[in-house]
């Protein structure tokens, strides 16, 4: 894991004042391939006779579209792109980490800070998509007066969303170092085992409590109380 690190860090570079390091150049990487293994899976989808990566890809978005339907009804079809592709980037940041020579970007918290800062703006995007500007008003109901407890709420949960993935994910690489030093190449498989489910884990852990806030969001005008009808 060591080495791993060392050989990343080999493509460490400047541009301008900005340091681009083994985080941001396996995220690129990351991003390239999935963008183009999207890309090639999709080029030739059949309606009659799919291939059986065409089904396997059908039956994982119809798995995580029930999944965003259970939580928010009817915003499925809405929901899915951004939820579905947060959870198959963090499924495969938390994995990359297994592959000689790369760490998961995931135990770098810059980059789950990142991640919680997508998701609490997309929270806000999609509340004011749907409700328009009225969706602020949540904040000061059921008083103005607890604003800024709305706004600590706000805060605090998007921090805690970025500290959960990468401590979880940073603590599998150290453990799975220490025990590769004490041990040797072999007692680290079950930890290796242990390490992809906790990334699958991980990775529907923080997709789901993102769909939660955005599903919270969408429905804020449900839960905020109506004023009192007048008389006609």
């Amino acid at each position: 894991m060591m080495e791993a690190m060392d050989f990343a860090s080999w493509f460490s570079f400047n541009l301008g004042p900005l340091h681009i390091g083994p985080t941001v150049l396996t995220t690129w990487l990351l991003t390239a391939l999935l963008g183009g293994f999207a890309w090639a899976a999709t080029r030739h989808l059949k309606v009659d006779a799919p291939s059986p990566l065409q089904a396997v890809l059908e039956g994982m978005v119809g798995a995580m579209e029930e999944a965003i339907g259970a939580v928010a009804p009817g915003q499925a079809r809405q929901l899915l792109p951004f939820i579905g592709t947060l959870w198959i980037y963090i499924v495969t940041a938390n994995l990359v980490g297994l592959v000689p020579g790369l760490g998961s970007p995931t135990a770098d918290l810059s980059e789950t800070a990142a991640l919680a800062l997508l998701v609490f703006l997309s929270v806000h995007w999609f509340g004011i998509r749907n409700q328009g500007w009225n969706y602020l008003r949540h904040y000061l109901s059921p008083s103005p007066i607890l604003l800024p407890f709305h706004l600590m709420s706000e805060i605090s949960r998007t921090i805690a969303l970025a500290m959960r993935l990468f401590g979880n994910i940073m603590s599998l690489e150290l453990a799975v170092l220490l025990v590769l030093l004490v041990a040797g190449f072999l007692a680290p498989v079950p930890l290796l085992l242990l390490h992809i489910v906790e990334a699958l884990v991980q990775a529907y852990i923080f997709g789901m409590l993102a769909l939660i806030y955005i599903a919270g969001a969408l429905q804020s005008h449900h839960i905020r109380p109506r004023p009192p009808s007048l008389p006609e």
